[in-house]
């Protein structure tokens, strides 16, 4: 998604590697955005390079994962999460934890809109659509649907949520969130990664999740969203998790930022969901 591919760099810019104490892992370059001669019916466009990059970027996450490491991903749009989901289905059996305004689970079974990855890497993960995305290293589905949990889609995305429940996906809206609190919600989560089945999860944060009142540099600013104490919350039990396993961070586009506002927020949610708190 043009914009997006400067949120590395932003984010970088804010100095989230020294404030997480993290070691650099270095820049898996993505390849050009180029939607060519595409039309619709054609599938995902550009869906060679990503199929491409998506093996790159799961050989350094792989690498990280097999060291005993948490990778930090900073995205880019949400396809980079096929890299992670490809990267865990190599080693075993592993959980998603998606995080996101939508599901992004927009599929040829419920859609004739097919096209661009990053609205679709859910129903890709899972195994739904076309075999080049799919099915890399003959691997398909990379996440089963039962070990799939949603948090942070807008309670007006009935659509989604009712083919989702039938697949028995959980969703969590923001009312959800809202009504049962985020912290008790992603503890129970987390816990339920412990299970002998899994090797534990990872965590995808779309920064769209948040409210547009204070996240407005993401291409799709739907209204109601989180508001940063809310996302901090949900995430901090998450990723402190021993089950936990990585997290990436997608859609911010610094080009919608020009002070830098929002970067520094999203920045400052990660880094103190990371910090453990008094009595964890």
């Amino acid at each position: 998604m043009p914009g997006c591919y400067k949120l590395a760099g932003a984010l970088r810019e804010q100095g989230i590697v020294r404030r997480l104490g993290a070691l650099d892992g270095g820049v898996v370059v993505p390849p050009r955005y180029d939607r060519g001669d595409w039309r619709l019916g054609d599938g995902v466009f550009n869906a060679a390079a990503i199929a491409s990059y998506t093996r790159k970027l799961a050989d350094r996450i792989e690498r990280h994962l097999r060291a005993g490491e948490l990778p930090v991903v900073l995205g880019g749009d949400c396809s980079i999460q096929l890299g992670a989901s490809l990267a865990m289905r190599r080693m075993g059996r592993y959980g998603l934890v998606a995080i996101d305004a939508s599901a992004d689970f927009r599929h040829p079974g419920n859609s004739d809109l097919i096209g661009a990855a990053g609205g679709e890497e859910l129903a890709l993960a899972t195994g739904r659509g076309q075999d080049d995305l799919t099915d890399l290293e003959g691997l398909k589905p990379y996440l089963r649907d039962e070990d799939v949990r949603l948090f942070g889609i807008r309670d007006e995305f009935e659509d989604d949520r009712t083919e989702l429940a039938a697949l028995k996906i959980p969703v969590v809206t923001v009312g959800d969130l809202r009504t049962w609190g985020p912290d008790d919600l992603a503890r129970v989560t987390a816990q339920s990664f412990g299970t002998p089945e899994l090797e534990g999860f990872w965590v995808h944060l779309d920064a769209d999740v948040l409210d547009p009142s204070v996240m407005p540099a993401v291409d799709s600013p739907d209204p109601d969203g989180l508001l940063p104490d809310e996302l901090t919350a949900l995430l901090g039990p998450l990723l402190t998790s021993p089950h936990c396993v990585g997290l990436n961070i997608t859609i911010y586009d610094p080009d919608l930022d020009p002070d830098g506002t929002a970067g520094a927020l999203l920045t400052d949610i990660v880094v103190t969901a990371f910090t453990p708190r008094a009595g964890d």
